[in-house]
């Protein structure tokens, strides 16, 4: 810890969750001589900005602040913190933390892209609520589950030796986000699809080892340096890049909101307004992507779909896609409860198969994409064996 972090929470905390030393000063003793918890300690007193990184997998910065970051990026070393992150050739993951004019100020920002152009990985922070009361940023510590994802990101797999990934080798396709169908040059039919649950679900696959594409359509939200994106708006851009990228595809997962309707003849100029009473848009239907590609399925390949249902016969509405599209599972997400499903960081899913449902209770949105990378890697371990 540094020293301005014991002003927001004693060491003694730390240690008792850890169950290991909690060192601020570059010069106290460390009672564990710089070793991990369950190794034994040297039989001599290393130096302890030395010791500490010396067989580290990954040095993490949670929360790191305005301070600090700049620390790094000029190379200081003025306490434990900064002088054993420099002496580390472990990856560096930084998660940023502060108010929101200090995280945008150009000298923050400037800092970040130093760090990360020498290698580290920056895990961004969250908008929310901040802790000077009533305001409101981006600047919030990112989620325990976003920095551990970082951690598994740099310390997996590769030369270091680490243990195999539950998907290591596999390529998983996933498609997020909502289409646009275009009316005229400027309007279009859309839905309120963020592309959040999709980009969890592709980040989760990547964590656990798989070669992860997402096809995203219309989505801003930040990418994961080990996921490879294509973008597109409409649903005929998203089904041409899903039919390419399929054949060599082993999962599929299709969480995206594809229009199930485009208009018919949209125009290539802007309708006006003027002299006109009303407007009447004819709509003609988009192909059913997922059931196409299932049809053209080849063995071992895994097909997951999902489903916005509203109120009741929900369930039953989801089972009856899951057969009719020929796929293994279907994520069924009941759009009528608050708080839930399009463009929120919560969601709540029942998981359809063909052995049974699972339910998923509201949580956020990568906790609920670890529960269904878990079903996926079920079903896919079973097309797999069942050749």
């Amino acid at each position: 810890m540094t020293p301005a972090a014991t002003r927001f929470i004693g060491r003694a905390t730390f240690e008792g969750i850890t169950g290991a030393p909690v060192l601020v000063e570059e010069f106290e003793p460390d009672p564990a001589r710089g070793a991990f918890p369950g190794d034994p300690a040297p039989d001599h007193a290393p130096i302890s900005h030395l010791e500490l990184v010396r067989r580290a997998d990954a040095y993490v910065i949670a929360p790191a602040s305005a301070n600090t970051i700049a620390k790094l990026a000029a190379g200081l070393a003025d306490n434990l913190l900064t002088s054993a992150a420099l002496a580390s050739t472990a990856p560096l993951v930084v998660a940023p933390a502060m108010n929101e004019r200090m995280y945008e100020h150009a000298a923050t920002q400037a800092n970040l892209h130093t760090l990360a152009r020498r290698g580290a990985h920056i895990v961004p922070p969250g908008t929310g609520a901040l802790a000077s009361k009533g305001e409101w940023g981006t600047g919030r510590l990112a989620e325990p589950a976003e920095i551990l994802a970082a951690v598994e990101q740099v310390s997996g797999g590769g030369e270091q030796g680490f243990a195999p990934r539950s998907l290591d080798g596999l390529r998983v396709l996933v498609t997020a986000g909502g289409t646009r169908e275009p009316i005229d040059a400027v309007r279009y039919v859309g839905n309120r699809s963020s592309g959040r649950m999709g980009f969890a679900l592709a980040e989760e696959a990547a964590g656990r080892g798989a070669e992860v594409t997402v096809i995203a359509a219309n989505v801003s939200l930040p990418r994961a340096e080990a996921v490879t994106y294509v973008d597109v708006e409409t649903a005929a851009e998203l089904e041409r890049a899903a039919r390419d990228a399929f054949p060599d595809t082993d999962v599929l997962i299709m969480a995206a909101a594809v229009a199930d309707f485009r208009p018919a003849s949209p125009e290539t100029s802007k309708i006006s307004k003027t002299g006109r009473d009303g407007l009447t848009v004819e709509l003609e239907p988009t192909t059913d992507v997922l059931a196409e590609l299932a049809a053209q399925r080849r063995p071992g390949q895994t097909l997951v779909g999902f489903a916005a249902e509203h109120g009741e016969g929900a369930a039953e509405r989801a089972r009856e896609k899951l057969e009719r599209k020929g796929v293994d599972a279907i994520v069924l997400n009941d759009v009528s409860q608050p708080g839930i499903g399009f463009d929120t960081a919560e969601n709540e899913v029942s998981i359809v198969t063909r052995a049974g449902t699972q339910q998923v209770p509201r949580a956020l949105k990568s906790e609920v994409a670890r529960a269904i990378i878990e079903v996926v890697e079920k079903l896919h371990a079973e097309e797999v064996k069942a050749g």
